[in-house]
């Protein structure tokens, strides 16, 4: 985002005069022929835009008169995209959903001309939009292109659909954040409070009804499972043991809206609860009374285990004044009478209604855009850059400084803090049961029951705790949010197309002529018909301002608040779309549309730990109990992050340091990684060193095997070696596994030599006999020399090595002694060996 340029003075004018001058000189505002601005932006190469994003209109030339900066302004069916004129960026101020539009109106501001130009002054079109998220944005166009009308009627078609399936959530369709049915969800979340986790819930389980379990306090009950008893509180709720379903219906007569005393969170240990309701129907005279709702509200102050019979205290918190309270009692609502109720304390918390808060945020919102740095260019004595106050002196800072003060929004805040702080020490401190009610129990009850549910349980200060914090206390028990945060309501039913209505809050323009205002018709309404008011916005900043107090005690960080509250606002997925669960059923959002919690998982998982959502101090062993802040903690400021990113944007970095000790964190975490890699690395290297150790020492001992089995074999060799001798024969055996044999008891000295059987005289021989083997060595001399020397011949009279060299030896001498035999009893005549 590009600076404002700095100013010195007040001036309604857009731009100094100096600026004006610079812009004459390079075909600026006033030199232009804006009637003939060709496009510089194809639709087709908009790679910004999300699924089923489509473009509505375009305007070019178009100046975000906040930093004055020139670009291309389009409406989409999703959100406003201002691009920037040289880099095509997109420049966040100027880029808005239109879900998280406000309100909108068509100005015109008047501005002294050039001196060279003989008109004395230029109107000047300019679209203000106001924004839930605490910026107001000025676009200005030039006259006679009407490109200014073509985008106001754009944003009024877009921001007013005429069907819900005009909505963008449901065109966009699930896509890939696919979501779970949210009556699972909210049924193990109610498993959990009654220590029944190993149950599982799942839909089957909640078409059979086989979900009303319970523990030896509380059960949970589907009296409410058609949305008879009460179309604004969920499905299934959470009731004392004793009490029967009848008498809860009685019961809830008794209560605004039908909203009777339910369970919404127990201590696991002490069986104190935390519960909450609406306002009685006492009447003005405070008189009336309801026998069931008053054993329902006794039942919830069971017996304290460790005194025996000793009953719990029970304080019953009403949220509003005393005098709201009293004065409801006009209209037949009121409060009760502790006289009526056993054990009893009421307390009122002094917390203004709706409209409170929504005027209060209007004034917050409108002193930012006076004297932050980026205005929307008419309104802001402090300039970036310039630090000219308007006076010139200290008492402006102060007129500033009291200003904020005269807001309330941060004593609203604080008044928050504190009931919710006290309600947490009541059930911590005392083991007391508190019942929480305002008016209808879904605006101020909402806010105190969810703030002193988080401050009790730690679970509640995760992701997932805080995701089953937010969809049980403010989807489930009917916050509305469509009137709320001014989304789109329900109004149909059956057949008939849904129809959908905005709300709108007031507001006023300073240092313009509003020609024509969206939200005149919100203007002109009454406190009573606008619903409009940031009630859960409210509560998100009660949450960073614990968050502040308690830095190690959250797992998400202020990054992921600001992320969470854009998503809400921004309508982009169905979670909080309607006013109650019974609307979202209706409207099947959970089944057509995309679920924001698995979108900012998947935005987590991404960079993991590193990722921003993440708090980097989160310490869960530090707080592992209840948070129960002192009342000299609970002085709230303004939440930099959300409330300063637009008007201050430079001061919003407040979180530098958490940024640098982030980027600090992710390149240990790199590091982290690398030594991992390197140390896995190692390990394998190290696997791998002492499995070639265990081969080579195995190689080891198979070589000294080996070696031992040759020297055995060549023992074995020598003696066989000497028993030959010893018959007469000189044995010569050759590497090759031949052996050569001298018969020294042969006259003719023959010499013999054998292989693989056979025995061939060598040349000096006159004859060559064939030898063929036996395989009968009992008798030959060598057999005997065997049985005699032999180490491996069995005592039966086998030989435990068939395969050696002297077995060989002995069949081949067997054979040859046999030819011997032969020869020496042919008779052959003597003439046969005379020469002829």
């Amino acid at each position: 985002m590009a600076a404002p340029k700095p100013s010195s003075s007040r001036s309604t004018s857009l731009r100094g005069s100096s600026e004006s001058e610079k812009l004459e000189g390079t075909a600026g505002w006033d030199a232009l022929e804006w009637t003939k601005v060709e496009p510089r932006v194809s639709r087709a190469n908009l790679d910004m835009l999300l699924d089923a994003e489509r473009v509505v209109v375009e305007g070019y030339g178009v100046v975000l008169v906040n930093t004055d900066e020139a670009g291309t302004l389009i409406v989409t069916n999703y959100r406003i995209l201002f691009l920037s004129e040289g880099t095509r960026a997109i420049i966040a101020l100027g880029t808005i959903p239109v879900a998280t539009i406000e309100k909108f109106s068509k100005m015109v501001a008047k501005t002294q001309s050039a001196p060279r130009h003989t008109e004395k002054s230029r109107s000047r079109r300019l679209l203000q939009v106001i924004g839930k998220d605490m910026r107001i944005i000025v676009f200005g166009f030039r006259p006679r292109t009407k490109q200014r009308r073509a985008v106001y009627n754009a944003l009024v078609r877009c921001t007013k659909p005429a069907r819900i399936w005009d909505i963008y959530a449901f065109i966009s369709g699930p896509s890939k954040y696919n979501n779970t049915n949210p009556k699972v969800r909210l049924l193990n979340e109610y498993f959990r409070l009654l220590g029944r986790s190993s149950y599982c819930a799942s839909v089957d389980m909640i078409e059979d009804g086989s979900y009303r379990i319970s523990n030896e306090l509380w059960r949970i009950s589907d009296v409410n499972s058609t949305y008879t008893l009460c179309q604004s509180y969920p499905f299934a709720l959470i009731i004392p043991r004793n009490i029967s379903d009848q008498e809860v219906l009685q019961g809830s007569s008794f209560r605004a809206k039908c909203r009777l005393p339910v369970i919404s969170w127990c201590h696991p240990g002490t069986g104190a609860v935390l519960a909450r309701s609406s306002q009685p129907l006492v009447g003005l005279m405070m008189n009336m009374r309801s026998n069931a709702d008053e054993k329902i509200v006794a039942a919830l102050c069971t017996q304290l285990a460790s005194l025996g019979a000793t009953r719990r205290k029970l304080y019953i918190a009403d949220a509003r004044p005393r005098k709201n309270a009293l004065a409801n009692g006009a209209m037949g609502g009121g409060s009760e009478s502790s006289s009526n109720y056993f054990q009893s304390e009421i307390v009122f918390f002094g917390i203004d209604n709706i409209h409170a808060m929504r005027e209060s945020f209007a004034r917050l919102r409108e002193y930012l855009d006076t004297h932050g740095t980026t205005s929307d260019g008419m309104s802001s004595f402090l300039r970036h850059g310039g630090w000219t106050w308007g006076g010139g002196n200290l008492s402006s800072m102060s007129a500033s400084v009291s200003t904020l003060g005269d807001s309330g929004w941060l004593i609203h805040v604080q008044s928050i803090l504190a009931g919710s702080a006290w309600i947490a020490a009541r059930i911590a401190l005392e083991s007391a049961s508190v019942l929480v009610h305002c008016s209808d129990g879904w605006d101020r009850t909402t806010q105190l029951v969810s703030l002193a549910t988080l401050l009790l349980d730690p679970y509640y200060r995760t992701f997932s705790g805080f995701q089953g914090l937010v969809e049980k206390d403010w989807l489930a028990f009917g916050h509305p949010f469509s009137d709320r945060v001014g989304m789109p309501t329900l109004s149909g039913s059956g057949d008939v197309p849904f129809e959908l209505s905005r709300h709108y809050s007031t507001g006023s323009l300073t240092s313009c002529q509003s020609s024509s205002s969206f939200s005149s018709q919100a203007q002109s309404a009454s406190h009573g018909q606008n619903n409009y008011s940031p009630i859960f916005l409210q509560w998100v900043d009660c949450v960073s301002q614990l968050l502040r107090m308690y830095p190690s005690a959250f797992e998400f960080s202020l990054a992921f608040l600001v992320d969470f509250l854009d998503c809400v606002l921004s309508c982009r997925f169905g979670n909080f779309l309607c006013n109650n669960e019974k609307e979202r059923q209706q409207c099947r959002v959970y089944e057509a549309c995309g679920c924001l919690w698995k979108y900012l998982a998947d935005l987590r998982s991404s960079q993991e730990k590193a990722h921003a959502h993440y708090n980097l101090f989160y310490d869960p062993l530090k707080h592992n109990g209840p948070l129960l802040p002192p009342a000299a903690a609970l002085a709230p400021t303004l939440w930099p992050q959300f409330h300063l990113r637009w008007a201050c944007p430079s001061e919003a970095q407040a979180g530098e340091l958490d940024a640098q000790f982030r980027d600090i964190t992710v390149k240990f975490l790199e590091l982290n990684k690398a030594k991992e890699i390197a140390e896995k690395k190692s390990r394998e290297t190290e696997t791998a060193v002492e499995s070639l150790t265990a081969e080579l020492r195995n190689e080891k001992q198979l070589r000294s095997a080996a070696m031992n089995s040759a020297k055995k074999a060549s023992k074995e060799s020598a003696a066989i070696k000497r028993a030959v001798e010893a018959l007469g024969c000189n044995v010569h055996f050759a590497s090759t596994g031949d052996c050569a044999v001298d018969i020294e008891s042969n006259p003719t000295e023959s010499q013999m030599k054998v292989s693989d059987g056979a025995v061939q005289h060598s040349e000096k021989s006159d004859f060559s006999v064939s030898v063929t083997v036996r395989d009968d060595v009992s008798s030959n001399p060598i057999g005997r020399a065997c049985e005699a020397l032999c180490p491996l011949r069995a005592r039966e009279g086998g030989c435990r090595w068939p395969g050696a060299g002297c077995a060989q030896l002995g069949s081949q001498f067997v054979g040859l002694k046999a030819n011997f035999d032969a020869f020496d009893q042919l008779s052959i005549d003597d003439s046969y060996f005379q020469s002829q």
